[in-house]
């Protein structure tokens, strides 16, 4: 935060400061000085209440409505940094709609599928075909927001559903964009993926002019407002038959992603060894890896979103905290951001009440099966407060992984999505991505994500010594990437592609076929030439000047169906491992350290028998007691989130707490001071490292009776727990 910014928030502060017992709490005691790094934050529609002050630096308030001033205020005075975040491909936009905005009516540019049916949000909140005025109707409203005091614009999820595309407004788009009369989508499949190219365009160039519009104010106000757009992975874009900009926007204007991936996304059913099951964990590991990609070298900004529950209101607490955990230890798997969206909409965690039923059905059908609806368990509050402010912490440089072979990529393009829906559309389960990722999660390989459209030399290809690719559910934009994969492999990379060349999307109107062109059947054809092996090569292992090409014709989706088709990928990255001079190595297990912060995943194992154990000392984050515990197995579904004291501030210091923790002072005899806020009703669990037992312990001046703290002379540790004030809570150990 700029000094001048502290400033105003101290001033805000200062109208709010608490009397405490008597005690008057100085408000420059509860300002963070990390806060201005934005390292953690939430959306929420809401206003201000004293159980939403979590333990966060931003605040993104949703909506562009006429009350978001006095949001952005509200908030702002209880010490965040206030930002805004607004619907792109949806939203409260009547103005635009019917006229007001520009005298033009815009209902036919709603998105539209093959039976006419538009596409809503709920009511006349419509997906939008965006129009040549849309993305300046939206500009009018971030200007105002920057005006009210947003500090940065978060622009939500611009989505174009794959099924859609028969609308008027998009009809006139195509006819703008082809120069040529508009073709229905599903009959064939060069229209169906040159209507998802279109879409692709369409957000993209909306977007661009909602940045430029920004840009253009700031040169006026001299202000440095940025631009960032929350988006779900291309991942679960493809799974969900959606096309997005994603990785495109980056070279219009934008300046950073929130990486939306949650529950939600991650519990979408893959096959694996011809079974379809969720695989949360795994599938939220590959969801922010390719969120990772999307941004690697562009020195774009990159927060991770984590959703304590998710959308859908009918499972049970139990189940959203275990998926929960799932994403939050995928999400630290990616060392190259230590940033995190905590939560979306706060108010429905911790003033909610699950299961309830879904909107529309009847609760009597769902009594005998789900239990009453109950508000959030207090244990898990108080873990999910923990997590969030150590996540506040997790911007480490000390890194150490125990895994199996690292240093794998895995290619993919955006055009993922364009091959979503009929006729012939790409596997059902997206087997054509997960049947080359899945056997290397599983077994502990930390596979990487490699975006295509951001290779634009060998450079960006240095961190790795084997690549997988497929052009099976894909096709690259242009033949660009072609050289540069190929002066990779030239060097000494290996290459392993798999692709039976029967994808029927190869014989949509592209580059590699076009009259006058190349001549190739086949994108792949045109890489196995640069790579001079020849578009006619024959599949097999090919020396390529100090490197190696593998090609096995085999089709990736089918493999996924196919009992030992996990296995037939892991002999070939064994094989490309040993071509390229890399150890290959498979766990049951993985282990990243991020400084003192243990994080762990038990996965699959080769012969079933007793899993991989972590022997040390450590606090376990996932629980609400913030046990001490030595010995933490790996089964297959065990997710952690561990601090190793061993590897932990030297005491005194506040090794965990589930609440933000401010002013933090040793006292000259060894003890501690320092305050503590979070929001009200919940509890916060605090472990403290000491050089000894603390005689005295008190709360805003008030002596912790013997049930709120607990010391482990073990680990030479104290346990504190109270409630948390969402004012802060003044805390002193003696």
């Amino acid at each position: 935060m700029k000094p001048s910014s502290r400033a105003l928030v101290l001033f805000a502060f200062a109208a709010l400061t608490t009397s405490v017992r008597g005690q008057s709490l100085n408000p420059s005691a509860l300002v963070d000085p990390r806060q201005k790094e934005e390292r953690t934050s939430f959306q929420t529609g809401a206003y201000w209440d004293p159980g939403l002050q979590l333990p966060a630096d931003v605040v993104m308030c949703y909506g562009v409505g006429n009350d978001l001033p006095k949001r952005l205020a509200q908030w702002k005075s209880r010490g965040y940094i206030t930002q805004l975040m607004t619907g792109v491909s949806w939203g409260q936009y009547q103005d635009y709609l019917y006229g007001r905005f520009d005298g033009k009516n815009h209902v036919d540019e709603a998105q539209t599928d093959r039976n006419g049916k538009v596409i809503s949000h709920g009511g006349d909140v419509y997906y939008m075909c965006p129009g040549p005025n849309y993305g300046k109707y939206l500009a009018q409203n971030v200007i105002k927001a920057i005006d009210a005091g947003a500090e940065a614009i978060h622009l939500e999820e611009p989505e174009f559903w794959a099924r859609a595309g028969y609308g008027e407004g998009f009809k006139r788009a195509w006819r703008a964009h082809y120069k040529e009369e508009w073709i229905p989508p599903h009959e064939s499949p060069d229209a169906q993926y040159r209507a998802s190219k279109l879409k692709y365009v369409l957000y993209r160039d909306a977007l661009k002019q909602i940045f430029d519009a920004v840009k253009e104010h700031n040169a006026k106000t001299g202000k440095n407002v940025k631009c960032y757009v929350p988006t779900h992975s291309l991942v679960n874009y493809a799974q969900w038959r959606i096309v997005s900009p994603e990785s495109s926007l980056l070279q219009v204007g934008a300046d950073g992603f929130i990486a939306q991936v949650w529950t939600g996304t991650a519990r979408t059913h893959n096959v694996y060894r011809g079974v379809e099951a969720e695989r949360t964990f795994q599938t939220a590991f590959l969801e922010y890896g390719s969120m990772t990609a999307a941004t690697r070298g562009s020195g774009g900004k990159l927060w991770f979103l984590h959703d304590p529950i998710e959308d859908n209101p009918e499972y049970t607490w139990d189940n959203y905290k275990i998926n929960w955990e799932c994403t939050v230890v995928a999400s630290l798997f990616w060392p190259e951001t230590s940033r995190y969206e905590v939560a979306p909409w706060p108010d429905r965690v911790f003033h909610g009440k699950y299961p309830r039923p879904e909107r529309g059905r009847r609760f009597r059908d769902l009594l005998k099966a789900r239990p009453e609806p109950q508000p959030i368990p207090a244990s898990y509050a108080t873990e999910l407060l923990t997590v969030m402010n150590a996540l506040n912490d997790m911007e480490q440089s000390d890194l150490a992984w125990e895994s199996g072979t690292r240093g794998v990529g895995l290619v993919m393009s955006d055009t993922m999505m364009f091959q979503r829906e009929g006729p012939n559309q790409s596997d059902q389960h997206l087997g054509s991505f997960f049947g080359l990722a899945l056997p290397m999660v599983e077994r502990g390989m930390p596979v990487e994500p490699v975006q295509l459209e951001n290779l634009k030399t060998t450079k960006d290809l240095d961190r790795y010594k084997v690549l997988l690719m497929t052009y099976e559910g894909m096709k690259p934009m242009s033949p660009d990437a072609d050289k540069v994969l190929a002066d990779w492999v030239k060097a000494g990379g290996a290459l392993v592609f798999v692709d039976d060349d029967r994808d029927p999307y190869n014989a949509v109107k592209a580059w590699w076929n076009a009259p006058g062109g190349p001549g190739f059947t086949t994108p792949r054809q045109s890489l196995f030439e640069a790579l001079g092996v020849g578009r006619d090569a024959k599949p097999g292992a090919h020396k390529v000047d100090k490197g190696t090409l593998i090609w096995d014709a085999a089709s990736p989706a089918a493999l996924t169906y196919k009992i030992d088709g996990a296995v037939q990928i892991r002999k070939l990255i064994e094989q490309a491992c040993q071509a390229a001079g890399v150890s290959y190595g498979e766990t049951d297990h993985m282990v990243l350290r991020r400084g003192p912060y243990v994080i762990a995943a038990g996965l699959e194992a080769d012969k079933p028998g007793q899993s991989h154990t972590l022997k040390g000392r450590f606090i376990d984050l996932f629980d609400a007691g913030l046990k001490v515990v030595e010995s933490v197995p790996l089964a297959p579904t065990t997710r952690a989130l561990l601090i190793d004291l061993d590897r932990a501030a030297k005491a005194p210091r506040v090794l965990a707490a589930a609440c933000r923790v401010t002013s933090e002072t040793p006292t000259p005899e060894g003890g501690l001071k320092f305050v503590a806020r979070g929001p009200k009703d919940t509890t916060a669990a605090i472990r403290v490292a000491l050089a000894k037992r603390p005689a005295k312990v008190t709360v805003d001046g008030q002596p912790a009776d013997g049930e709120s703290q607990t010391w482990d002379d073990a680990s030479h540790t104290l346990l504190l727990r109270f409630a948390n004030g969402a004012d802060g809570r003044q805390v002193a150990i003696d």
